[in-house]
C-alpha cells in the first residue's frame, strides 16, 4: 500500500515537472521571437562600429562562480551574473562576443540594438531575450525617457575584458 502511495506521488513530481518544462518552453519559444532581426536584413558586417565609450550606462556583477573549479574545468572562466541599468540617452558601447557567449534579458525598459549583422536597429523590450554569440558585434543605445533594466548572463574569458 505504501509502495503504491511512493509511486503515484512519484508519477504526479514527474509529471508536474514535466507540465513545467513545457510551459518554459512554451514561454521561451515565445520570447525567441521578439526583438529579432528580420530575416531579410540580415548579412554578415552589414554597419559598421559603432560608439566606444559608455554614456549613462552602470553594470554590477551581482555573482560569478570560477568555472575553472567546476566540472566544465574552463581554466580563467567566470559564469557571470550582471545588472546593467541604461538611462534615456544613454550608451553601451561596442563590443564583440568572440569568446563571450551572454544572453540578456530585459527587465523592463526598451533599448535598441545595432548589430554587425544586422542591417536595421532591433528594438529590445521588456521581457525579450536577446543570444549574444561569437558572430555577435553590436552596440546597444536608450532611445526612449525612461531608464531600461538588462540582466546579463555571460561566461567571461578574459578578466581585463571592460567591454559590456
Amino acid at each position: 500500500m505504501i509502495s503504491l502511495e511512493r509511486s503515484r506521488q512519484n508519477l504526479w513530481r514527474k509529471m508536474s515537472v514535466a507540465a513545467l518544462a513545457v510551459g518554459i518552453s512554451i514561454m521561451a519559444a515565445g520570447v525567441a521571437q521578439a526583438g529579432s532581426c528580420p530575416a531579410n536584413q540580415m548579412g554578415i558586417d552589414v554597419i559598421k562600429a559603432g560608439p566606444m565609450e559608455p554614456k549613462g550606462v552602470t553594470d554590477a556583477v551581482l555573482a560569478a562562480t570560477d568555472l575553472s573549479k567546476e566540472m566544465v574545468a574552463l581554466g580563467d572562466h567566470q559564469f557571470r551574473l550582471r545588472r546593467l541599468e541604461v538611462q534615456p540617452g544613454g550608451i553601451v558601447p561596442w563590443h564583440a562576443h568572440a569568446d563571450r557567449p551572454a544572453m540578456i534579458y530585459v527587465v523592463s525598459g526598451t533599448v535598441v540594438e545595432h548589430a554587425s549583422n544586422c542591417a536595421v536597429p532591433i528594438v529590445h523590450k521588456a521581457g525579450d531575450v536577446a543570444p549574444e554569440t561569437h558572430v555577435t558585434s553590436h552596440w546597444w543605445e536608450n532611445t526612449s525617457k525612461e531608464n531600461a533594466v538588462l540582466i546579463s548572463v555571460d561566461i567571461l574569458h578574459d578578466a581585463s575584458d571592460m567591454n559590456m
